[in-house]
């Protein structure tokens, strides 16, 4: 019974201010405002603020840098990021596995997969599927995404009771690097044209998403986090135990399927219109629960969504700096912080301590 107390004890919000929620709305409004202002050009926040008021500019090509190139890549890694955070989160409270990310546990290849076998089909009926990042149907590729992403969801649900979180975790990561393997295999059957615009896409960026496409992805990104607010309550009983969460009256087993089924959503949407995205889902949680000293999801799920944009859009901004010699990488931003800290996870042996 104690063991109970102490587990509700940790779901109680601490005495959480209102000045961290403040601190944090306004570092993601700095670096939305910092993302529109630097790049190659550098556009005053004077001039931005007054173009995203609706009036005109100092200087008249401003008006197309930030409105149609900064404006949307921004939004998107914006709302791709808080996306990511959310995923991480609902897979590492139903696997109750720290470690737990859509990368690692293989979603994102899946989603990849998916979108391989919606190229394939496409071109078989006769349709251009991608050309850059051009769409054949945005909805489409979305729903071979999610389920691709949903597939695999399914298989780590099957193995979760029948090995221990580590062995669920490499488990993902080699039935990622078979969803890889796969995506080869499938891209045998597409043309040239096709194959070269998958690859473009599978370098993950926020850089081609339109008005349109952001549209589709805030749509479904809003409509993930309204599902998983309403799952925030059975989130928190089942981190006292799946044994006393049927005590309960929780079903265990429908809300671990609703909350898989909302992470392969959301990690689906984000991997059909900006490619694979590391890292995100794994860092965001772990900073909200260390910022906010919480295991509220009432607390953690909107902490991980902007945690998750104001990351995006920090390593965003980053790569878009105007550097003089190469060209950086969204992912290799991520995985400069992202890979220590699994590496840091994984030496505190919080995998170690989930299994048991």
């Amino acid at each position: 019974m104690s063991e109970q107390a102490s587990s509700t004890a940790t779901l109680r919000p601490p005495g959480v201010g209102a000045l961290s929620w403040v601190a944090l709305f306004s570092v993601v409004a700095l670096l939305f405002l910092l993302e529109l202002t630097l790049g190659v050009v550098w556009v005053p926040v004077r001039d931005v603020l007054s173009l995203l008021l609706g009036f005109d500019a100092t200087v008249d090509r401003w008006h197309r840098i930030v409105l149609d190139f900064r404006l949307p890549r921004t939004l998107t890694a914006l709302t791709a990021g808080s996306a990511l955070g959310v995923c991480g989160l609902l897979l590492q409270t139903t696997f109750r596995n720290p470690l737990a990310d859509p990368w690692f546990f293989g979603l994102v290849h899946s989603a990849r997969l998916g979108v391989a076998i919606f190229v394939v089909i496409s071109g078989a009926l006769g349709s251009t599927v991608l050309a850059s990042l051009g769409l054949l149907s945005n909805l489409g590729l979305v729903i071979s995404a999610g389920l691709g992403a949903l597939a695999m969801t399914a298989v780590l649900l099957a193995l979760a009771p029948r090995v221990g979180a580590v062995t669920l975790l490499l488990s993902g990561l080699m039935l990622g690097q078979a969803a890889n393997g796969m995506i080869s295999v499938v891209l045998h059957f597409t043309t040239a044209a096709q194959s070269r615009a998958f690859a473009q896409w599978s370098d993950g960026t926020f850089v081609h998403v339109g008005f349109s496409q952001w549209s589709l992805l805030v749509s479904i990104v809003t409509l993930g986090f309204a599902c998983s607010v309403l799952l925030a309550k059975p989130l928190n009983i089942l981190l006292l135990g799946e044994n006393y969460a049927r005590t309960l009256g929780l079903s265990v087993e429908r809300s671990r399927r609703a909350t898989v089924a909302v992470a392969a959503v959301l990690a689906g949407a984000v991997t059909a219109f900006c490619g694979p995205v590391a890292f995100l889902g794994i860092l965001a949680p772990h900073l909200a629960r260390i910022l906010f000293r919480s295991a509220d999801h009432r607390i953690l799920l909107p902490a991980s969504m902007l945690l998750g944009a104001g990351l995006a859009a920090l390593a965003d901004l980053i790569v878009h700096l105007p550097w003089s010699r190469h060209f950086l990488h969204l992912n290799a931003m991520l995985g400069l912080v992202g890979g220590p800290t699994v590496v840091l996870l994984l030496l505190r042996g919080y995998g170690s301590r989930e299994a048991s």
